[in-house]
C-alpha cells in the first residue's frame, strides 16, 4: 500500500500541467516538498494569474485560499487541504465592523482610505475595495501605505497594529499623527468604541489587531543574545513589536528573512524571529556553513494543519472536492484591491 507522499506524487504526475501545489513558506518540510511554488504572500499572489492549471491547491490557511479564489482564472478550482486552517489576526476584522468603522471615522466628511494587510478575509478586502482602498503584505507594505496616504486624508490600516506601526516608523510619520483604535472594535460595536473626535489630525489610523505568533517574541530574548552572543545578527518579522524591530539589526518579509540567511557571511550566527518552519528549513539549508537560529521557539498550529494525509486526500477528490469560493458580491471589490496592489507593485 502506498503511503500518503507517494499518493501525492503519483497523481501529479497524472495530472500533470493541470495541477498546481502552492506552499506558504510557513509550511513543514514534508509539505514544502511536495509543492510546486513556495513563497510568501506576495510571491504566491503574483503566481496565480499566471498559472494555467485547472486545479489549484493552497497549502497555507484560508485566507490564502480565497485570494487565490479571488484571483483565479474562469473555471479553475481552488483548494485547501484544510478549511479550518485560519488566521487569528485575519480573525480579528470582521467585514461589519470594519465598514462600521470607516462609516463612523468619515463622519466629520474626511476621506479614510482603508489599506489591509493581505492577512485578512475576502469580505474585508471586498469593503476595502469598495472604499477605494487596496491590500499590502509585510514585503510592499511601505510603498502600498505611501499609496493610500497619497489618495485621502487619512488611512485606516488593518488588521496588524504592529505593521502598521513599524511601517509607519520607516515612513517617519510622528506617534502623534497615529491612533489605535480601542479593542473592542474587534468583538464589540464600534459605535460604542470609535471616537471620531479622537481621529481627527490623525493620518494613520490603526486596527487593534496582531499576529499571536509574532508577539511572542520578547524584549528580553532579544537582550539575552546581545549580553550572551554579541557577535550574532537579530532579523524579525516586521508583525513583531515595534520596540522589538527596533532593537533587530533588521526586519522584513519573509522572502527578505530567507534572503538575509543566505547572504550572511560564512561562520556567522543568525537569530531569526519568526515561524520556526521557515527557521528550521534555513538552519538545515546552511548548516555546516553559518548558524541559523530561532529567535523562540514559534509555531503557527493553524500553518501546521496541512499534512501530508489531507494533502493527500485533497488530490484523490479533486474532482469532487468543492472548491473554495466567494460570491461575486465580495469577490469583484476585493479583486479591485488585490488588482490595486499588483498594479503599484508591479
Amino acid at each position: 500500500m502506498e503511503n500518503a507522499k507517494e499518493t501525492i506524487f503519483r497523481i501529479k504526475d497524472e495530472r500533470g500541467d493541470s495541477l498546481a501545489i502552492l506552499g506558504h513558506h510557513y509550511q513543514s518540510d514534508a509539505v514544502i516538498d511536495c509543492t510546486d511554488i513556495r513563497g510568501d504572500s506576495l510571491e504566491l499572489a503574483r503566481k496565480i494569474s499566471g498559472l494555467t492549471a485547472e486545479h489549484v491547491v493552497f497549502c497555507g490557511v484560508y485566507f490564502m485560499a480565497e485570494s487565490a479564489a479571488i484571483l483565479s482564472r474562469p473555471g479553475q478550482k481552488i483548494h485547501i487541504p484544510d478549511a479550518t486552517a485560519t488566521c487569528p489576526m485575519a480573525d480579528m476584522a470582521e467585514a461589519g465592523r470594519v465598514r462600521k468603522t470607516l462609516a463612523i471615522l468619515e463622519e466629520g466628511g474626511r476621506k479614510i482610505v482603508p489599506l489591509t494587510y493581505v492577512n485578512s478575509s475576502a469580505a474585508v478586502k471586498g469593503v476595502v475595495g469598495e472604499h477605494g482602498g487596496s491590500v499590502c503584505t509585510s514585503a510592499n507594505a511601505k510603498v502600498m501605505l505611501e499609496w493610500a496616504l497619497s489618495q485621502g486624508d487619512a488611512v485606516l490600516f488593518l488588521p496588524d497594529q504592529h505593521l502598521g506601526n513599524n511601517t509607519a516608523d520607516v515612513l517617519g510619520i510622528p506617534e502623534e499623527e497615529r491612533l489605535l483604535l480601542p479593542r473592542d472594535v474587534i468583538h464589540g460595536d464600534p459605535a460604542l468604541a470609535v471616537n471620531p473626535d479622537a481621529a481627527k489630525g490623525k493620518k494613520l489610523i490603526l486596527w487593534p489587531g496582531f499576529c499571536p505568533i509574532h508577539v511572542e517574541f520578547t524584549l528580553d530574548a532579544v537582550r539575552r543574545i546581545r549580553k550572551l552572543e554579541p557577535e550574532a545578527k537579530i532579523v524579525v518579522h516586521p508583525e513583531c513589536d515595534p520596540a522589538i524591530v527596533r532593537e533587530a539589526d533588521g526586519n522584513g518579509s519573509t522572502t527578505f528573512l530567507i534572503k538575509y540567511a543566505q547572504e550572511a557571511p560564512a561562520g556567522s550566527t543568525v537569530y531569526i524571529g519568526t515561524e520556526e518552519n521557515l527557521v528550521k528549513r534555513l538552519a538545515a539549508e546552511y548548516a555546516g556553513c553559518k548558524t541559523i537560529k530561532p529567535l523562540l521557539t514559534a509555531l503557527c498550529e493553524d500553518m501546521g494543519k496541512t499534512t501530508l494525509k489531507n494533502l493527500a486526500h485533497t488530490l484523490e477528490t479533486l474532482d469532487t472536492a468543492a472548491p473554495v469560493t466567494v460570491s461575486n458580491a465580495v469577490k469583484e471589490p476585493a479583486k479591485l484591491a488585490l488588482e490595486r496592489m499588483l498594479a503599484v507593485c508591479s
